[in-house]
């Protein structure tokens, strides 16, 4: 294939790519934040679509988290690829924190006693995928259909953190709202201010380039 790595990349490096990409979390940042300026839509619809982003990044979705900020953005009539890339607010560097928040204020709000710990919320969402892929490959094979791990799971890990990210979820879409509309909006400003100047000296040079070339050709008439 023409974009297939020449070198295969093994596991453990893919993993490790992951949780901190090749070229740094700081050029990571700076990528989307240049994507983001590059939108040509307005910036409100870019701003709401940055926040449906960053609200589905605190959902326990994960593996549909650009699908559901895909779906999000085009209800709140905002930019998709904003959403997508507001997805990336959920992050390994923020994911901690964001799980153990949502968890925590999840089971409080269900009335249970405390919430679950961050270590055992990964382990349960790692035996839970394992789960759902046995249980659907056991639809096509003679394997016994098992769901305790997940009634488990459902109730005590994913309930809590659906429930529980929704506050904070609302909290940082809106914040993340309010502070880039303003700043994308002085972009798209400036930005067009710099096209109109760069088109104002290109036109410039033009007429200038012009203005010469008629003079030599009037002077050359009047040798003649």
């Amino acid at each position: 294939m023409v974009f297939k790595r020449r070198t295969p990349r093994s596991y453990l490096q893919a993993m490790g790519e992951f949780f901190y990409p090749r070229g740094g979390w700081t050029r990571a940042v700076r990528y989307v934040g240049y994507r983001l300026r590059r939108l040509p839509d307005p910036a409100h619809k870019i701003a709401r679509g940055i926040a449906a982003g960053v609200f589905v990044s605190f959902t326990p979705l994960f593996g549909l988290h650009f699908l559901a900020a895909a779906v999000l953005a085009w209800i709140m009539r905002g930019n998709v690829l904003a959403a997508l890339l507001g997805t990336f607010f959920g992050n390994p560097l923020t994911f901690p924190v964001i799980a153990t928040v949502s968890v925590e204020l999840g089971s409080r709000m269900l009335g249970y006693h405390h919430g679950v710990p961050l270590p055992s919320v990964i382990t349960a969402f790692s035996y839970a995928s394992l789960e759902l892929w046995s249980n659907l490959k056991a639809i096509f094979t003679s394997d016994v259909v098992q769901w305790t791990r997940l009634n488990g799971f459902f109730a005590h890990v994913f309930l809590p953190y659906l429930v529980g990210g929704i506050i904070p979820g609302i909290v940082s879409a809106c914040a993340c709202y309010l502070i880039s509309r303003p700043l994308i909006t002085a972009y798209q400003k400036a930005r067009i201010k710099r096209m109109k100047n760069s088109f104002a000296k290109r036109r410039a040079i033009a007429e200038a380039a012009k203005t010469k070339v008629d003079a030599v050709s009037g002077r050359k008439e009047g040798q003649v």
